[in-house]
């Protein structure tokens, strides 16, 4: 994100603007963030660096520590925010469940427009994507509120109410409901990876996703 300086000298001059240590265009706790969320996009948590965050966001760097601490505080921040958007993601598939149906035939849906955003995301937002799962993204009950979407949750907790739902659509029997999520997730997780950073990397985009679609198929049945 940049910020214009009403002081800056002229482009043309060739000289670029000095950095300011005061931030005086709106919220430079928003505005770093933004510019680390860019970085990780174009280049995945790696590429998240404070210097490089304050100066795309025309401050000085000793401005930026009085909203994060060090590297690994902002990076915590866009991690949560990449979270946040895998959740979007999902939320995003789900819209387009027909609300038409039996309870079964609604619940597997859900199922598999979880694990379709998912992989959407991992190919259309490699880097934020690498950076949500390339690091401390936690599981627990009460995670961080910034790791959910829209309605509030993260990833991991769509995929574990969409598979409660085929519990309670009778889909899936109660004793094989305990782990499901991790056994499903692992797997979407799988084939995300090896079409981004393995053997599955430069495959024509209609081929991903017939094997997308088989791959959820898979997870239905095995589940």
């Amino acid at each position: 994100m940049s910020v214009s300086n009403r002081n800056s000298p002229d482009a043309s001059s060739g000289t670029p603007p000095a950095a300011r240590s005061t931030y005086r265009h709106g919220d430079l706790r928003r505005a770093l963030l933004d510019a680390g969320i860019e970085l990780a996009r174009q280049g995945g948590p790696d590429a998240v660096v404070l210097r490089e965050a304050t100066r795309r966001a025309g401050v000085a760097p000793n401005a930026a520590y009085r909203h994060f601490a060090n590297r690994q505080d902002l990076l915590a921040a866009v991690r949560a925010a990449a979270v946040a958007a895998v959740a979007q993601s999902m939320e995003a598939e789900m819209a387009h469940v027909p609300t038409e149906g039996t309870p079964t035939e609604q619940a597997h849906a859900r199922v598999r427009a979880v694990g379709a955003g998912y992989m959407r995301f991992a190919h259309a937002e490699t880097g934020l994507f690498r950076t949500a799962f390339g690091g401390q993204f936690s599981v627990e009950q009460d995670p961080d509120p910034a790791m959910g979407g829209l309605t509030g949750l993260n990833p991991f907790e769509h995929l574990s109410a969409a598979l409660d739902d085929l519990v309670k659509a009778g889909a899936l029997p109660p004793e094989r409901r305990p782990g499901a999520e991790y056994l499903a997730w692992s797997t979407v997780h799988g084939m995300a990876l090896l079409s981004i950073d393995g053997p599955l990397r430069g495959t024509p985009a209609d081929m991903l996703a017939l094997l997308g679609q088989r791959l959820l198929d898979m997870v239905e049945r095995g589940i």
